[in-house]
């Protein structure tokens, strides 16, 4: 079949309406309803049961997104026995329904006045094509009456009836002699959404062992440092800074204040860029800068503003601000004395290297909006102008020291031209960012990696004197030591990288490349792969599996997400862990994907619609959790409670084990107890007649 024709049969697949589903609530006692969903299917296809297949279809779930007044008993169950057939497609067993299908699911109602909402996901196939994943929302209000006695009576009913499904042979004399009283006490309800979602703050303090430091801030303040120096050795600064400490020392023909009005000049300088970072926060805000970092329209904006930078660079032409602006300015600084003529001297530096100074302030903010403290604009800034400022404050203190300076010429070409190299590497990053965000899928791994390749290639051959552009000189033949080793380290790159094109994780870029999960040729055997990118459903797969939860809030535009899985994620003590002991939940905070329909929360007493599936997850971890920076690991068990402390970036295998391995302890400490859940796997030890027998059963099989 081509690839054409597949597009169509899902085009029509898409239009079809094969299954109908209708809802209803009806109240079987006082104390509990049921909610049912009748599905009348088309002939020619079939509705899948609740069964999960690994890259199988899409089963049929329940989703419930507001409840109160009831608890869900037990899970969304297929009232007849679906259809068991073997798919090739999907190289497993898969369950379905013909003509007809009926769900259930169980409600424990706890009296007065109860809400249920969310909707029924379902998916369906012919012979040829399926349906995308369906929704049918329902909605229901009542009232019951408040009988506590029967509620506790009919959950104890309930886990007994589970037990006799985890165990469907007859039980043993041993088995039979363990004591009702302490089935009794190890009931756990199923927690309900509400409580799943509820905040655990304060229980995630409560571990903290220790007040630790905002080391992004550091790490934010550092890379602006090293903005700042690259800025500093570009042709629209470097010239400027002998001419600008040259002037202060001669107009004023005493040293002491040459000095004073050169620091004075410094400190102008950091002060502006100060200023622009805080303006920068102050009319976006630290969430809207995260957002917008990974907003298409945004990131395909700054590629295309690179590319034309990279242009300039090369020599295709000179872009700079109108002069105008820089003349005027400069015009004034000349009439004005004092502070203000110097602090307007220092705005005119601004102004005149902007050409050189603007993508890597712009590729600094756009960084540094993605760690979600409201500083981290004006610290990167603080950095980046510090760096900048340093040399017009110390060449001013120590003039002999100008004689040293290497003077402009050539080499600074060669700097622009590498420049715009990094700029069309970074261009890639955020085609990346906005390319993941929202699905398209035409910058996968390989292909980010393929044109890194070739860009670190081209660099190389640049610096050996192969390739020239139009603004470099023509005659020159011989290169330079300096050159030669910076062309040998592009090289080595270029072919440090190409093993990632087979799935190599490439640990020094992995914090710019597209996730392992867009590979389409991978062979590697120490991937660790989520379970699924859904909290509810995920706690849900926990309980199934009788195992705790570590859920990875991350984001496509995370740098230091893609590092913890490309550093930490696949050392093989870890990714056996993570995949064997706990079931693995990412949410992506910046995923474009549009929700069935909007949420509306309240944030701050203030209402506000949650639109897409990343708005859900950020929602969930600042207002469950109180963070809303990425990378943000956290352990739970099944009733959304914290193991341990949460975990930040932190690229250090073993602490990441640490953390692992406390959070496993504890959770086995607290499931010690003979444990029976709702839908959940028996592992637990009881004591019969003076000994102490294990049991080790879960659904459909027994030990």
């Amino acid at each position: 079949m081509t690839l054409f024709s597949m597009m169509a049969l899902c085009m029509t697949a898409q239009m079809a309406n094969p299954v109908k589903v209708q809802s209803q609530l009806k109240e079987v006692s006082a104390t509990e309803a049921e909610l049912v969903f009748n599905a009348s299917i088309e002939s020619g296809w079939h509705m899948y049961s609740t069964e999960v297949v690994e890259f199988g279809p899409t089963p049929t779930s329940l989703n419930v997104e507001s409840i109160s007044g009831a608890t869900l008993k037990g899970t969304l169950k297929p009232k007849n026995t679906p259809v068991k057939k073997y798919e090739e497609m999907f190289g497993s067993d898969v369950y379905y329904f013909e003509h007809t299908a009926t769900f259930v699911q169980k409600l424990i109602l706890e009296g007065g006045k109860y809400h249920v909402e969310g909707f029924l996901e379902y998916g369906a196939c012919n012979d040829q094509s399926c349906t995308p994943p369906t929704k049918v929302d329902f909605s229901y209000d009542g009232e019951a009456k408040k009988v506590e006695a029967e509620v506790k009576e009919e959950k104890t009913e309930s886990v007994k009836g589970i037990v006799e499904e985890v165990i469907p042979e007859t039980p043993t004399e041993e088995q039979k002699s363990a004591s009702s009283d302490t089935l009794n006490a190890a009931i756990i309800n199923t927690p309900s959404a509400s409580e799943l979602w509820a905040p655990v703050i304060d229980q995630l303090k409560a571990f903290e062992e220790s007040t630790t430091t905002n080391n992004s801030l550091w790490q934010i303040f550092l890379l602006g440092l090293l903005g700042g120096l690259v800025a500093l050795v570009t042709p629209c600064v470097w010239p400027i800074i002998p001419m600008t400490v040259s002037f202060f020392l001669k107009r004023s023909g005493d040293k002491k204040k040459g000095i004073r009005d050169a620091i004075i000049y410094g400190i102008s300088i950091v002060v502006i860029y100060l200023a622009l970072g805080l303006i920068v926060t102050a009319i976006f805000g630290a969430s809207a800068l995260n957002a917008l970092s990974t907003n298409a329209i945004f990131n395909i904006f700054f590629f295309l503003m690179l590319v034309v930078f990279a242009a300039s660079f090369f020599g295709a032409f000179e872009l700079q601000l109108p002069s105008s602006w820089s003349n005027a300015v400069d015009s004034k600084a000349e009439k004005t004395g004092g502070l203000l003529g110097i602090f307007l001297m220092a705005f005119t530096l601004t102004l005149v290297s902007f050409s050189c100074t603007g993508p890597i302030i712009g590729f600094l903010l756009v960084e540094v909006s993605t760690s979600g403290d409201l500083l981290a604009p004006a610290i990167g800034m603080l950095g980046f102008a510090i760096a900048l400022a340093l040399p017009f404050t110390i060449f001013a203190i120590f003039p002999s020291w100008l004689k040293s300076m290497p003077k402009s010429g050539g080499w600074m070409n060669t700097v622009k031209v590498v420049l715009g190299f990094i700029e069309l590497a970074f261009a890639l990053k955020f085609l990346s960012v906005a390319d993941l965000a929202y699905g398209w899928h035409i910058l996968d791994r390989e292909t980010f990696l393929a044109l890194w390749i070739g860009l670190s290639l081209t660099l190389s051959f640049y610096l050996l004197g192969w390739i020239k552009f139009p603004h470099d000189d023509p005659d020159e033949k011989n290169i330079g030591v300096t050159r030669f080793f910076l062309s040998l380290i592009s090289l080595a790159f270029a072919i440090y990288m190409i093993p990632g094109l087979w799935g190599a994780p490439l640990k020094a870029v992995s914090a710019f490349a597209p996730p392992m999960s867009t590979q389409d040729f991978n062979l590697q055997s120490t991937e660790v792969k989520a379970k699924t990118n859904d909290y509810d459903l995920g706690m849900e797969i926990a309980r199934a599996a009788n195992k705790p939860v570590l859920i990875d809030f991350t984001g496509y535009g995370c740098v230091n997400c893609r590092k913890m899985e490309a550093a930490v994620w696949t050392d093989p003590q870890v990714a056996s862990i993570m995949t064997n002991d706990y079931v693995l939940i990412q949410l992506f905070v910046d995923d474009k994907t549009p929700l069935p329909a909007p949420i509306v929360v309240k944030i701050n007493g203030q209402e506000r619609k949650l639109r897409t599936v990343g708005d859900k997850w950020s929602y969930l971890q600042s207002s469950k959790f109180g963070a809303n920076a990425q990378p943000f690991y956290v352990l739970l068990d099944h009733q959304g409670n914290p193991l341990s402390q949460s975990y930040a970036f932190d690229d250090d295998v073993d602490h990441y084990l640490h953390f692992l391995k406390h959070g496993l302890e504890q959770y086995r400490k607290a499931t010690s107890t003979p444990l029976i859940e709702m839908g959940m796997a028996l592992d637990a030890s009881v004591e019969v007649n003076g000994d102490k027998k294990e049991l080790h059963m879960k659904v459909g099989e027994s030990d």
